[in-house]
C-alpha cells in the first residue's frame, strides 16, 4: 500500500466540487488517511512548489509548447520566451493563488495510490485531460486563456508524481513524522 498527497484547490471549492472529487477517488478504493482544510502560509507553498531550476523551466516549456501549439503570442502575454523566467513567473501565480484560499489537503491509501491518483486527476493541462477524469469533466482550462490573464491554471487539483514526492509533500502539510510508504 503507497500514500499520496491530494490538494483540492481554491477553484474546486468555489465551484462546490469538494463531494464529486473525494467520491471519484474513493470510488477507485483510495482510502483517505488525514483530511484537513487550511489556508497554506507562503512558506509553505513555496516549499511545495520546487524553487528547483529544472523545475521551473518545465514549467515555462509547458506554457510556451502551448503556445506554439495555438500560434499564441507568448511574448506579447508575459514579455519573455524564456522558459526559465516564464517558469519563474508561473510558479509565483501559483504561489499567490494557493495563498489566498483555503484548500483541503488529503492523504490517501491504496494499492498503487500515486499511480492511481494520477490517472483520476487527469493532464495537468485541463483542455488535454481526457474525458472521464476530474480535470477533463470538470475543467478545460489552458495556458493559452489562464496566461494573458495573467492568473495561475485552474485544473482545480494537485496529486502528487512519484512515491519520492509524496513523501515529501506529506511530510510538507501533515508533519515530517508521517510515513507515505
Amino acid at each position: 500500500m503507497e500514500k499520496t498527497l491530494v490538494i483540492i484547490k481554491p477553484e474546486a471549492i468555489k465551484r462546490a466540487l469538494v463531494g464529486k472529487i473525494i467520491s471519484r477517488l474513493e470510488r477507485a478504493g483510495l482510502k483517505i488517511e488525514e483530511m484537513k482544510v487550511v489556508k497554506p502560509a507562503r512558506e509553505t507553498i513555496e516549499n511545495h512548489y520546487s524553487d528547483n531550476p529544472t523545475w521551473i523551466k518545465n514549467v515555462g516549456q509547458k506554457t510556451i509548447d502551448t503556445y506554439q501549439k495555438y500560434h499564441l503570442n507568448l511574448k506579447q502575454d508575459l514579455g519573455t520566451e524564456d522558459a526559465l523566467k516564464i517558469g519563474h513567473i508561473i510558479r509565483e501565480w501559483l504561489i499567490q493563488h494557493l495563498t489566498s484560499h483555503s484548500v483541503i489537503a488529503l492523504i490517501l491509501s491504496g494499492n498503487h495510490a500515486v499511480e492511481v491518483t494520477r490517472k483520476i486527476v487527469g493532464s495537468t493541462v485541463p483542455l488535454f485531460a481526457e474525458t472521464g477524469t476530474i480535470r477533463g469533466d470538470f475543467s478545460s482550462d489552458s495556458p493559452d486563456c489562464s496566461t494573458p490573464e495573467k492568473r495561475v491554471l485552474y485544473n482545480l487539483i494537485h496529486a502528487s508524481e512519484s512515491e519520492q514526492e509524496a513523501r515529501r509533500e506529506i511530510a510538507l502539510w501533515f508533519g515530517d513524522d508521517r510515513n507515505a510508504t
